[in-house]
């Protein structure tokens, strides 16, 4: 896809690939001296072959610290194939990386994927520029020889990018060092964080738990138009919770912000209500404790003005929020609705936190609900 093309609101990026690399970075929380980077044909339906792959340092925009590249290799070998559905783990490789450095994860895709006819496994809004080569395995090389970016124009205006075929970068650290998850929609995937910045509310928690000395590393696991009882953008928050957030490595804490597309896109159907939604949320308390996960929810923001507001949904979300607030089901709330709300007008964001749409905010609003995190409630008891 060419820089600039427009897309749809609420679709996906078109790219496909062939014979050439990925060039795609990942912004860490918490730095080490190892890296394991995890690749996923979670939706493909047919294998897909991986040529060569190569970690490095970012220096800026698609050009890599020269002698920082590492070769990446799965069971040994420089080549593998990702079976339809799995995920592949790379052998871990020596690096030393900081605290909030970028990485640049090169992948060699030798093959047309288009001509797979299977679905693409990326992350549609991934508000990161990624790279795609000229022709050739280019994995490696300090300059990449860019073709284009995985970058695109929204309908709304909106520019966005995405990621492709990553699941995560595993850095191992000591065992005090925890993770946790931020699982939730666009609000938590960063839509008006502005591509490139690493301005999502939970790259801002990353930087306040640093500079408060706590090392735990902030895994996103926001996906744009994700659901809690239906699919849209992606599996709904039901059917990926355990993918998404149990399987992730040492993770200790979750943070959860569900609901509001559920709400806006019932418009004013009854179904689902708010029994509804706070059933879905006991669900992923419930799990979450199965496995020893501590587990907060976090308030809807305010959405009046929004495309799909409407006096019906008001009601559901004051109902679940209530909820959050006071049934003490979750071992904590953070106030992300009172944080950012217009005090003259509850139901609306307060315009300096507003990206222009009434539903999701701008880099001032993501630090102002990050802000609310306590963040005593993540260290040991």
């Amino acid at each position: 896809m060419a820089p600039g093309q427009v897309v749809p609101e609420g679709a996906q990026s078109l790219l496909h690939f062939n014979n050439q690399t990925l060039r795609q970075i990942v912004h860490l929380t918490v730095g080490g001296s190892r890296i394991r980077v995890v690749l996923a044909n979670t939706f493909g339906t047919v294998p897909l072959a991986i040529g060569a792959a190569q970690v490095a340092l970012r220096d800026k925009d698609a050009t890599i610290l020269p002698q920082s590249s590492r070769v990446l290799t799965f069971g040994g070998a420089a080549r593998a194939t990702i079976p339809a559905g799995a995920i592949l783990l790379s052998d871990p490789v020596d690096l030393v990386v900081r605290d909030f450095a970028d990485l640049a994860i090169d992948l060699y895709l030798p093959e047309d994927t288009a001509a797979l006819k299977s679905p693409v496994t990326l992350h549609p809004a991934a508000w990161q520029t990624n790279y795609v080569s000229a022709p050739g395995n280019q994995a490696g090389v300090v300059t990449l020889p860019v073709q284009t970016t995985t970058s695109y124009r929204r309908g709304d205006g909106l520019f966005g990018a995405s990621w492709f075929f990553l699941a995560r970068v595993e850095v191992p650290a000591p065992g005090a060092v925890g993770s946790v998850v931020a699982f939730g929609d666009s609000i938590t995937d960063g839509t008006g964080s502005i591509l490139d910045m690493n301005n999502r509310w939970p790259d801002q928690l990353a930087r306040r738990l640093a500079g408060a000395g706590q090392r735990l590393a902030v895994l996103n696991a926001g996906i744009g138009g994700n659901r809690l009882l239906l699919d849209g953008t992606g599996p709904g928050a039901l059917a990926r919770f355990d993918r998404d957030v149990l399987a992730q490595p040492g993770v200790t804490h979750a943070i959860v912000l569900e609901g509001i597309n559920d709400i806006g896109r019932a418009r004013q159907n009854p179904l689902p209500g708010a029994a509804e939604l706070i059933a879905a949320h006991r669900q992923l308390i419930s799990r979450a404790h199965s496995r020893g996960i501590k587990i907060a929810g976090a308030t809807l923001t305010p959405f009046e003005g929004a495309s799909y507001w409407t006096p019906e949904g008001e009601a559901k979300r004051q109902a679940l929020n209530d909820w959050i607030r006071t049934s003490r089901e979750y071992d904590a709330f953070f106030d992300f609705d009172a944080a950012v709300r217009d005090p003259a007008h509850p139901t609306k964001t307060a315009a300096p936190y507003d990206m222009g749409d009434h539903l999701h905010l701008n880099a001032a609003g993501y630090k102002a609900v990050a802000e609310t995190i306590n963040l005593a409630w993540f260290r040991p008891n």
